[in-house]
């Protein structure tokens, strides 16, 4: 038989002693605890094979109070297509195939007041289950949203071909947002922003970002999440944890005009979005394939340190550049990867590379690689606390034979928040 629990405003108090314990974080220090901003570097679907690759992510709430969290997919190039909230009881998990959002079937979730008998959103024993005023209904919603939970086949192809490098005329203005690779691969990161409301906006809106997390943005380091890249066909998958970026208004860090911040793009680096910047220089081992199956493929994000608009077809924002590149071999030889004819690793803000193609060459079998992917914006768009800072995330994808696999994040060498330059080639000061 099951048992139904009826809802109730719990004390504020209650609450607190049904919260999980609150894990010790570190501000500029990357870790996988509660944050109020998830990053998910890199996504791909392959359009093309509707049992090819896709990408999947979960996001969950460590809180027993329940949340929205406003979701923004951008283009590999940075630039935003579509957003939706989603609602979050307490102790909640929402799991999203990529596959499906650019198909045009979002996730449907409802807060208590356009859900009381919890068929759409349901309600654990030790969860807050609220209600939003600003959501009329479930959410994502035609009147309180930017998208309908099942947006038209008109718009979901425009999706699918804003994230292919293709024009599409409502979501861009007939513009294009993405490079165009020729393969029918969906590419782009995602954001997920903790909110304090149904929203139609987005990250660069007007009153997105707040101080103090007083605008449509909340600063409760409260959700976590993962994801995986699957290929069913090939029986293949691998996963990592999502990037967690946390929120303080009183760390100096996030809360001072002119440091950098995770979203300081958006708000002219005055700090009021208050979420931690990533790092700028990482560390990641490598197998290059040769003559055996297999190899390493690199999926790094990067800030382009500008609001990035949608852009004429056949033109393309400039490439983001590097400021070292190298390759040690497990004997210490040291192969600068920049010097090599062609050599262009990472120019967009969400790439997958493979180690020893055209644009990584790489020589050595095995070793790692020293990534300062720190550099300047054109335009003049730098945090003023380094112009030379570029925040960035690096994840590492070996695989042997075809039958086994690894995904690991890269070691974050230097932080945003004090990072240096020159450190190999520039003959800078010993780094990190």
């Amino acid at each position: 038989m099951t048992t139904m629990i009826k809802k109730t405003a719990l004390p504020l108090a209650a609450l607190a002693l049904l919260a999980a314990p609150a894990a010790r974080a570190e501000i500029g220090v990357p870790d996988a605890v509660p944050a109020a901003t998830l990053l998910l570097p890199y996504f791909e679907v392959d359009l093309a094979n509707t049992t090819g690759r896709t990408t999947l992510m979960s996001i969950n709430n460590a809180s027993a109070s329940a949340t929205l969290a406003r979701v923004t997919l951008w283009t590999d190039l940075g630039v935003p297509t579509l957003s939706f909230d989603l609602y979050l009881t307490g102790f909640d998990v929402h799991t999203i195939n990529l596959r499906d959002v650019l198909n045009g079937a979002l996730p449907v979730t409802a807060s208590d007041g356009q859900d009381p008998t919890d068929t759409i959103s349901p309600q654990g024993p030790f969860s807050q289950d609220i209600n939003f005023a600003s959501c009329s209904g479930p959410t994502p919603d035609p009147s309180d949203d930017l998208l309908p939970p099942t947006i038209s086949a008109a718009l979901a192809a425009e999706a699918q071909a804003a994230h292919t490098g293709q024009a599409a005329a409502t979501l861009l203005g007939g513009n294009c947002g993405g490079r165009a690779l020729g393969d029918s691969v969906a590419r782009g990161y995602v954001t997920v922003d903790v909110s304090n409301q149904c929203t139609t906006s987005r990250p660069g809106d007007p009153g997105y970002f707040v101080g103090g997390g007083a605008g449509v943005a909340g600063n409760r380091n409260i959700i976590w999440g993962d994801y995986f890249h699957v290929d069913p066909e090939n029986n293949f998958a691998q996963g990592d944890a999502l990037v967690h970026v946390e929120a303080s208004d009183t760390d100096p860090e996030t809360s001072v005009a002119g440091e950098y911040t995770f979203y300081g793009r958006y708000v002219a680096w005055t700090a009021a979005d208050n979420r931690e910047p990533l790092g700028t220089t990482f560390a990641a081992r490598f197998l290059n394939g040769g003559a055996f199956t297999g190899g390493t493929d690199l999926l790094v994000w990067r800030d382009s340190k500008v609001s990035q608009a949608s852009f004429a077809c056949g033109t393309l924002p400039t490439a983001l550049a590097e400021e070292d590149v190298y390759a040690f071999d497990e004997q210490e030889n040291a192969e600068n990867v920049l010097a090599a004819p062609g050599a262009e690793p990472f120019p967009a803000s969400a790439n997958r590379v493979t180690v020893d193609s055209a644009a990584l060459p790489i020589s050595p079998m095995f070793g790692w690689l020293y990534l300062n992917l720190n550099h300047s914006s054109s335009g003049g768009a730098n945090p003023p606390e380094d112009t030379l800072a570029a925040q960035a995330w690096v994840t590492y994808v070996m695989d042997a034979e075809g039958r086994f696999s690894v995904s690991q994040p890269g070691t974050m060498l230097q932080s945003a928040t004090a990072s240096s330059h020159g450190c190999i080639a520039g003959g800078g000061p010993p780094c990190p």
